[in-house]
């Protein structure tokens, strides 16, 4: 037995090949790229997208030494990926981070819609979510809704692109049009946002019981695999990493350290009452559901630091934050990084960024410092607004790897750190959620144990968790003071254009795949870098 599961990020692309007790035999990463065209938005090339997961799963199936029993697929979700009739792309995807509807949803906040679709769909809107971004398209360019077919997710996209069907899954498809409680797009949604002739753009949900189609014979082609093969739509990507973590019980929590924070808690039951927050969505177990706060400045916020400190890399970041004492001699520092503001665990499309406390006395050690704190307390904010105490945090995503933040994690959030032997979370929680929809397992809380083994564990120091809680309370203070002078901001960004660029991120760049990759079905094939390939025994 092997199975191929991939993780579609957002500025990566990950396929892991696994044997039948769940190991990882080979994993490639595939980066893409994100578009910023305008101040505030976000894009990627969804035909580019496709490219890097064909050629991420042909470089796993050409190193796996089995037949292959099933392919499942996790993704980032929400944002709008528009197609025709045919299944073609109308235009770029709009992602999950733009803020070009910034305008129309604190419009929607003004009249008190938000918190009213609040307690029938448990999610709060942002801009990114498609009801902001579709409602921005029929003000701005109808055109293309008029050549759209269907509003799918990047998870959605790429399971029509393999088995020609048309579907999302219902944790993708939760914000906004949802009634989380019924599991069905609600029509009082729909005429809250004057959005009834958007009915006919959103695709079918599938719960539990429909995930699996079958890989077409053009797909099959392209990808090195057998026409026929098992298709699996997993949750999206937040809710498989939960699985993938072993966050499958009620009270259970861990936090995606990428693109992305992403804290998150499992739940038997929904709430909608009381202050609108995060997100809730199907976990992809039949009566769990997933209360998430994904922020919208996370690991960019790590990479951004690395340029302005002049740093190679997050580790390199993290020994020279490890230098700096616990607060960073007095500097906070705001991480609001984001030209879309901020989602989770509050909404303000203005929130901003700052170094608060700045003096000659500081060096580059307590900049790195403050950083990394920074973004530990936004984690912190989270569990506190979910208002459940864990007794652990599972953690996963690119900056787990760095055991200086998973330790400051600990300190700051006051509970055990725990770290999976898994390289990629994403594709493990799909690997399970394929495994039960095939046949292979009855439940998932019944073989999580045996799947998911955790690596080590980060116990918090009682010492610097007191002192923690002090800055967290300061943290709190300084950030509500600073967000009286965000509309301020707001309006000298407008008077000084300019920030944008029409160049992918920093970082990936294009390529070709050369003719002689060794691979004809590939050759000539715009792709993004070549990924990072390791075989694991």
């Amino acid at each position: 037995m092997a199975v191929i599961a991939v993780d579609a990020g957002t500025t990566m692309i990950k396929a892991v090949g696994y044997d039948e007790e769940g190991n990882e035999l080979v994993v490639v990463r595939q980066s893409t790229s994100v578009s910023r065209p305008q101040p505030g938005w976000a894009e990627q090339d969804m035909l580019a997208v496709w490219d890097a997961v064909v050629f991420s799963v042909r470089s796993v199936q050409r190193q796996l030494k089995s037949d292959i029993d099933f392919l499942a697929i996790t993704a980032q979700g929400d944002g709008c990926w528009l197609v025709d009739k045919a299944g073609e792309p109308t235009g770029p995807a709009i992602l999950w981070n733009d803020g070009r509807a910034a305008a129309i949803v604190e419009g929607w906040s003004r009249q008190g819609l938000l918190a009213e679709a609040f307690h029938i769909n448990g999610s709060q809107t942002f801009p990114g979510l498609p009801n902001a971004i579709l409602t921005w398209l029929q003000q701005n360019d109808r055109e293309r809704l008029q050549r759209s077919h269907l509003s799918l997710t990047c998870g959605g996209w790429l399971f029509a692109r393999m088995t020609g069907e048309f579907a999302i899954d219902e944790s993708d498809g939760a914000a906004p049009f949802m009634d989380v409680r019924t599991r069905r797009y609600s029509p009082e949604l729909l005429k809250l946002y004057d959005m009834e002739w958007a009915r006919t753009l959103l695709p079918e949900l599938r719960g539990d019981d429909r995930r699996v189609a079958h890989l077409t014979r053009g797909a099959a082609l392209e990808m090195g695999l057998s026409a026929g093969l098992p298709i699996v739509m997993s949750s999206y990507d937040i809710a498989s990493t939960a699985i993938g973590v072993g966050a499958v019980a009620p009270g259970q929590a861990c936090s995606i350290l990428g693109t992305t924070l992403c804290t998150e808690i499992v739940a038997d039951t929904v709430t909608t009452e009381g202050k609108s927050a995060g997100l809730t969505v199907a976990l992809g177990l039949p009566g769990k559901y997933l209360n998430a706060f994904p922020t919208l400045a996370g690991g960019e916020v790590i990479q951004w630091a690395c340029q302005l400190l002049d740093l190679d890399n997050p580790t390199e970041l993290a020994d020279l934050a490890e230098s700096s004492p616990p607060g960073a001699g007095g500097l906070a520092f705001m991480p609001y990084l984001s030209p879309a503001g901020e989602r989770a665990p509050f909404l303000n499309a203005q929130a901003r960024g700052s170094f608060l406390g700045l003096s000659f006395e500081h060096q580059r050690e307590h900049m790195a410092r403050a950083v990394l704190e920074g973004l530990t307390l936004v984690i912190r904010d989270c569990l506190s607004t979910s208002g459940v105490t864990p007794t652990e945090l599972r953690v996963c995503g690119g900056g787990a790897a760095n055991p200086v933040w998973l330790q400051l994690i600990a300190d700051v959030t006051g509970v055990p750190v725990l770290r999976s032997t898994d390289t990629e979370v994403g594709a493990k929680g799909a690997f399970l959620v394929g495994l039960v929809a095939t046949g292979g397992a009855a439940r998932i809380e019944d073989v999580s144990s045996w799947y998911v083994r955790i690596r080590d564990t980060f116990t918090p120091d009682p010492h610097r968790a007191v002192l923690y809680s002090g800055l967290y309370e300061d943290f709190l203070a300084l950030r509500a003071i600073m967000s009286e002078t965000w509309p301020r901001l707001a309006s000298m960004r407008h008077r000084s254009p300019g920030l944008a660029s029409a160049t992918p991120t920093p970082g990936v760049m294009p390529a070709t795949v050369p003719e002689g990759s060794g691979d004809p079905a590939l050759a000539g094939r715009t792709r993004n870098q070549i990924p990072l390939l390791e075989g694991k025994s």
